[in-house]
Parts: C-alpha cells; sequence; structure tokens
C-alpha cells in the first residue's frame, strides 16, 4: 500500500513538469510570431571563466641511512617487559613478527632532537627482500645507539642479520 502511495506521488511529480516549465511561448512575449523565444532551457547563462588545475608538488622524502638488525620480544634484548614497548603498544606472543613494528635509536626520535615520533610509518630499504617493506615506530633503542633501527621479529622467524647502509624513508 505505501508502494502504490510513493509511486503515484511520483508520477504525479514527473508528470506535473512539463506544466511548470512551458515552452510555449505567449503572443505578449514575443517580437514576432515567427521569432522563436528564448526560454529555460536553451537560454546562455553566463558562466565563470574555467580556472587552471593546481598543481601540487608532493615532496618524496629524503632517505636516513641506518644501520639495522632483529630483535626478539625477550628479556635479554629489551628491558623487563619485554612484550610492552616503548609507547606503550602490547606485542603479541604468538607472532610478534606480523605486526611489522620497528625500534628506532634515540638520536632519530622527535623527542630527542631527530624528526621521527612513535606511530610514524618508515619505508624500509636495503635489507632484503622479505624485510623491506613499512613499518611502524613503537619502540626505541637503547640509549648509546646512533643511527640504528631494530625490526621487531618472532624467534620463530628464524631470522638474523645486522645490516649496513639501510635506507629509511619518512612517509608521515
Amino acid at each position: 500500500m505505501v508502494k502504490l502511495k510513493l509511486y503515484g506521488f511520483l508520477s504525479l511529480f514527473i508528470f506535473s513538469i512539463p506544466k511548470l516549465f512551458s515552452v510555449t511561448p505567449h503572443r505578449s512575449e514575443t517580437t514576432a510570431l515567427n521569432e522563436p523565444l528564448t526560454n529555460f532551457f536553451t537560454a546562455d547563462f553566463p558562466t565563470e571563466p574555467e580556472k587552471e588545475p593546481e598543481v601540487i608538488s608532493v615532496k618524496k622524502p629524503k632517505p636516513i641511512k641506518v644501520s639495522a638488525s632483529v630483535y626478539f620480544p625477550v628479556v635479554a634484548q629489551t628491558d623487563s617487559t619485554p612484550f610492552i614497548t616503548a609507547d606503550g603498544s602490547k606485542i603479541s606472543k604468538k607472532k610478534p613478527g606480523k605486526h611489522r613494528w620497528v625500534a628506532v635509536s634515540r638520536n632519530l626520535l622527535r623527542k630527542w632532537g631527530g624528526s621521527i615520533e612513535y606511530g610514524d610509518t618508515l619505508q624500509i630499504k636495503g635489507i632484503s627482500k622479505k624485510l623491506d617493506g613499512q613499518y611502524v615506530v613503537r619502540d626505541t633503542m637503547k640509549r648509546q645507539l646512533k643511527n640504528r633501527i631494530d625490526i621487531l621479529v618472532g624467534q620463530d622467524d628464524n631470522i638474523m642479520g645486522f645490516w649496513n647502509d639501510v635506507r629509511i624513508y619518512h612517509l608521515n
């Protein structure tokens, strides 16, 4: 019943549009009988001049050269709370590598004069196909280390190593 009322209302509206915008001219609106009238549908309205599109330049992030290694969430390689990062995030005990989180040396963090903050995304290149990619900064390294990153992996991932000449790009 509601559908019928709705369709009836819509059809009433649709069929009344031609009556609202009548295109037949009245004799008083024309100067000559054979001269056509300009109506609503054919009128030339003034238009704004087209503006040229703005060119937005995207700055390509500059690489930061660092050394890289991997770390496991164990007391021997972290502090007394290995499953909680420096920013308070909780590491999965079953699959810590699934997070794609990274720890950075203090000199890279904004708090100590760098340009990176917790939660920022880094593009890492120069390690391997498996480890290169995007990571989120969640942890900090001990204060003696400079220009270093540590990639969080699990002990079951069978990844070990140290790499020089790694490039990180600050994406945000």
